[in-house]
């Protein structure tokens, strides 16, 4: 992508005015993000896809019918699916969404580098999605940020504005299906191939097919909850504490009543947490490693037996390269002594700061990376723990 790929992206905008201006504060309709886009796949392979083991895909169908045969204003199937399923299909009112298309379809992948203004580790995947004409998902809100990229037909977009998190929602079905949806106005819009819509968190939105060929690319971003960080900091954390440091009171003065959980009692423990959580260092490794664990762990193969070293060197110095796994996440933070940590699928490693933004960037992963300190060590540990791999192994023809 050329330097100014983003500024084409965003309809003019540069990627400062487009963080600065809408970035999780409102949504942004750009025509023509991606001139003379022509969709990586089309819809008989997007099918395949579905039908596959261990590739997550749902059919959302409207007016569809239970397992007891029961009428219902929404359905969804989870896959694998087979052929007989998409045969039984009626001719509108449903959609076909697959999840992580990016890590199947490198044609697809390659989308992701125009997107390069933002942090890559926030980026979570590209679900494509294909319908008939009247098929949607419904009116709904997401709790991340998305674009949504036209790639092949038509589908109408409307708005409805920030909804509150207690908004009513459609019970007894896995999507956010909001019970009442009123359109913005002004925010009614048809989507042709190369379109893109972005939107914020929160926000209201109802995407209709309006073709018989349309298919829709979200690419979405990760954003763990509170309550998720909050939980998984402190499970980090307390696997690095020392089983020594606890609650203590040296000092404290009698108790007006022994029974009483006082003021000073709280305080002190108080304390403890906040002491305890409030470690830039530790944040830093605990973010690095959940930001960077991979959306399905099982896509990545271990090495059941440990790599040869001098081997991994010799091939690459004969002309081959290590290549990353489709479905890792790689990121960096620097250290001091010109030290880094390597994030990669949740774990760390520390090594040369140059080798972590080499690995963590698109550069090719050749024999010029063994110049640098520890390289051969680190990617042979990358190596064994399928995060990387050489290349043609993760060929999916």
């Amino acid at each position: 992508m050329s330097a100014d790929t983003p500024r084409v992206l965003l309809g003019g905008l540069s990627a400062a005015e487009f963080l600065h201006d809408y970035w999780q504060r409102q949504p942004l309709l750009i025509r023509g993000a991606i001139p003379g886009f022509e969709s990586p796949l089309d819809a008989d392979e997007l099918a395949g896809l579905a039908c596959e083991e261990g590739i997550e895909s749902r059919l959302v169908e409207e007016h569809g019918r239970d397992s007891q045969g029961h009428q219902r204003p929404w359905q969804i199937r989870d896959g694998p699916f087979d052929e007989a399923t998409f045969a039984e299909l009626p001719e509108g009112d449903w959609s076909l969404l697959v999840q992580a298309v990016d890590h199947y379809v490198p044609e697809v992948a390659e989308l992701l580098a125009a997107f390069d203004f933002l942090p890559r580790w926030r980026l979570d995947d590209i679900m494509v999605s294909y319908a008939p004409p009247g098929g949607s998902v419904g009116p709904h809100v997401d709790q991340y940020d998305v674009f949504l990229l036209q790639g092949s037909g038509t589908r109408r977009w409307q708005l409805g504005g920030r909804v509150a998190d207690d908004a009513p929602i459609l019970e007894g079905i896995d999507l956010r299906i909001l019970e009442r949806f009123e359109v913005t106005p002004n925010q009614d819009w048809l989507l042709e191939p190369g379109d893109m819509l972005y939107l914020p968190p929160g926000w209201a939105h109802h995407g209709v097919s309006q073709s018989d060929d349309c298919m829709t690319f979200s690419v979405g971003f990760r954003a763990p909850s509170a309550d998720e960080a909050i939980t998984s900091f402190a499970d980090y954390l307390g696997e690095q504490l020392p089983a020594s440091r606890r609650y203590a009171d040296a000092g404290m003065t009698p108790p007006r009543d022994p029974a009483e959980l006082d003021d000073a009692a709280l305080a002190r423990m108080r304390a403890l947490i906040l002491d305890t959580l409030d470690d830039p260092a530790q944040l830093a490794q605990w973010f690095g490693r959940v930001m960077t664990q991979p959306k399905y762990v099982d896509q990545l193969v271990v090495n059941e037996e440990p790599s040869d070293i001098e081997a991994l060197v010799a091939t690459l110095q004969d002309g081959e390269e290590l290549v990353r796994s489709p479905g890792s996440r790689f990121a960096w933070r620097a250290m001091e002594d010109d030290q880094a940590t390597l994030f990669a699928d949740g774990d760390g490693i520390i090594c040369n700061l140059q080798l972590a933004r080499a690995i963590a960037s698109d550069t090719p992963l050749d024999a010029e990376l063994l110049a640098l300190e520890g390289a051969p060590e680190v990617l042979t540990q990358l190596l064994d723990a399928g995060s990387l791999g050489w290349v043609g192994e993760f060929d999916t023809d």
